[in-house]
């Protein structure tokens, strides 16, 4: 995404299953710079798969909220609190040192 696509989220908020289908996850292009970065000085040889993502939803409502309501009965990480991603951005966390600080909020 670039920064002028947050305008859009104020228009996710008031029905959840608009973006259900990625989990209500966005990435931001700095988020994508730092990833590519991290990844080319990387000490790891072969392939690897890493989801890079934002580390909160496009959405206020917290996501174990949001999970309840449109995925009912799904089980939710229980590391996952606030506005927390339901993304799994963890191994890039761990593998690459991957630590997406920005957030669409400064901006809204």
């Amino acid at each position: 995404m670039v920064r002028e696509d947050y305008e859009r989220f104020p228009s996710f908020w008031d029905d959840p299953h608009l973006r259900k289908w990625n989990l209500w996850g966005y990435v931001d292009e700095s988020h994508v710079a730092q990833s590519v970065r991290l990844g080319l000085d990387a000490d790891i040889g072969g392939a690897e798969s890493f989801i890079i993502a934002a580390a909160d939803t496009v959405m206020q409502r917290p996501s174990r909220e949001l999970m309840s309501e449109v995925f009912p009965g799904v089980p939710v990480a229980d590391h996952v609190s606030g506005t927390d991603t339901l993304l799994s951005i963890e191994k890039a966390r761990r593998v690459l040192g991957y630590s997406p600080d920005f957030t669409w909020r400064e901006l809204l």
